[in-house]
């Protein structure tokens, strides 16, 4: 069972976080946001299903919920060796490539960390930040690429972390879905 309350904590922290990043102000985006709460309420749906699962010694909850860590597992793995394995270079790139796809992330950065353009401050752009009006802002990148590979390396660390521990999970829940049902026939154990 303390399996199935990881993920609950999992998805509770994602939930948490995104409202309150939304809540503060960090986050204006809508879609990010509902991406995160999403996924949050999907993990905490699929612990619930592992939960009642193990309670009631459901053959197919269990296998579900084992099929779907699985595949949470891997995905969360993979991502998190992809945040642990960047290079400062890479994480430049995927920095600028977010920077120029994403206007609201852009807006909120600049209004955050009081920076203006990505590389360059030009004064003809339009800028949220408060520096803009005196025109002596900072470009975002070099503040931007100083927590990235902190906050990279405490993503993956983290991610890396609680995938083990739903590998586990997936073990856990294997050696149980096989065990025989002592309720089903209490004789057969005497």
């Amino acid at each position: 069972l303390c399996v199935f309350s990881s993920l609950q904590l999992v998805s509770l922290l994602l939930i948490g976080i995104a409202a309150w990043g939304i809540g503060f102000g960090l986050i204006s985006s809508f879609r990010v946001v509902g991406v995160v709460i999403a996924v949050g309420v999907f993990l905490f749906f699929i612990a619930l299903v592992g939960l009642i699962g193990a309670v009631k010694h459901h053959q197919v909850l269990l296998f579900f919920y084992m099929i779907i860590l699985l595949l949470v597992f891997i995905v969360q793995f993979s991502v998190s060796c992809a945040c642990l394995a960047l290079n400062k270079d890479q994480q430049s790139e995927l920095l600028e490539v977010g920077w120029n796809n994403t206007n609201s992330a852009r807006t909120d950065i600049e209004r955050n960390l009081n920076c203006c353009g990505f590389r360059a401050f030009n004064p003809n752009e339009t800028c949220a930040a408060d520096c803009f009006r005196t025109q002596q802002c900072k470009p975002c990148a070099p503040i931007i690429e100083e927590y990235s590979g902190m906050v990279l390396r405490f993503v993956g660390g983290i991610g890396l972390f609680f995938s083990f521990t739903e590998i586990l999970g997936v073990w856990l829940t294997y050696r149980y879905r096989n065990q025989k049902d002592p309720r089903a026939n209490p004789s057969a154990f005497l």
